[in-house]
């Protein structure tokens, strides 16, 4: 297998396993943000969610199980040769590709959003025709970007012509005309919105083989400034938790949670929410790792306090 680079200034994921061979799910680093146009910083993601993860409870309410409990194993981060994007594409693309063949659930950690297209190779030639669930606040359908290619804003276009996925693509709000036009060929469009359009979709995708690449600043800026292109006029932190929750029934195969970049948030807000949405993701989507979801009769004196009806998506609803 591709050899790894623990993190030893940060350490593993919160209740992380020490056995490769015992998990279900892998976490895997890729520290890259080498086309970042804007603000770079992302490749410290990956430690800052990490270090992020102890500040959360191993229980998680949303998915009613308990990190402790769960099969999953903390790979550290990739080492890449910086600056040089094709190599560095082709080494997460080898370190994906080797946690598929082995049967796990891999779990990549940006980094910019170009080092999902290495695990999506990998995905696509385990499984040809495969969905994305993208959620962002940018489109990412440029055939290039300041002559490159291959870039952080090129990142579905490739998706789409070079790997043929069917991308549905949520939360968008900014685009050039171009790929507007694109999008309205190639791609299912929902822009502006993420749990509403999603809830409308989920199960007409039901039993397909699912990927999940998730941009954090698909969130406003009001609740994940860390990022390094971002956009106002985004979804809510709760919103997101909800859109995770959707997905819940889904055959998720694999994931990516990308431009995290911690230097513009102090607060560390973004890393604690892109951390929860880890735990939620090793909780949700590996086969064997799922726990049951708590009812709202569960909580309080058998669902009859005033707190318990409010509880969950809908006013009387279990979560």
């Amino acid at each position: 297998m591709t050899v790894f680079l623990q993190n030893c200034e940060t350490g593993a994921f919160l209740a992380a396993g020490s056995i490769y061979e015992k998990s279900k799910a892998v976490i895997l680093g890729a520290p890259m943000d080498f086309t970042v146009s804007f603000r770079p910083g992302s490749r410290s993601g990956p430690q800052a969610i990490r270090a992020a993860s102890v500040g959360l409870e191993e229980y998680s309410m949303y998915a009613g199980c308990d990190l402790r409990d769960a099969s999953f194993y903390d790979a550290g981060d990739l080492l890449l040769p910086f600056g040089n994007v094709n190599r560095s594409l082709s080494l997460i693309e080898e370190a994906v590709d080797n946690i598929l063949t082995d049967g796990k659930f891999p779990l990549l950690l940006g980094g910019e959003h170009l080092v999902s297209l290495g695990a999506l190779r990998a995905f696509a030639r385990h499984n040809p025709g495969m969905t994305v669930i993208h959620l962002d606040a940018h489109a990412d359908l440029r055939t290039d970007y300041l002559g490159e290619a291959h870039s952080h804003a090129s990142v579905m276009y490739h998706a789409c012509r070079d790997l043929k996925v069917d991308l549905y693509q949520f939360g968008i709000r900014s685009a050039t005309a171009e790929e507007m036009a694109f999008a309205k060929e190639h791609t299912h469009f929902y822009p502006f919105h993420v749990s509403q359009p999603l809830a409308k979709v989920v199960q007409t995708l039901k039993g397909k083989p699912v990927y999940l690449s998730l941009d954090i600043d698909v969130v406003d800026p009001a609740f994940a400034p860390g990022t390094g292109t971002p956009e106002p006029g985004g979804i809510t932190s709760a919103e997101l938790l909800e859109a995770m929750s959707l997905l819940k029934d889904l055959n998720v195969i694999g994931m990516d949670l990308v431009e995290v970049a911690p230097v513009y948030d102090p607060a560390e807000i973004t890393a604690m929410l892109a951390a929860k949405i880890v735990r939620e993701a090793i909780l949700t989507f590996p086969r064997g790792v799922r726990g049951q979801t708590l009812k709202c009769a569960d909580f309080g004196k058998k669902g009859s306090d005033p707190w318990c009806a409010d509880f969950g998506k809908k006013k009387g609803s279990d979560p």
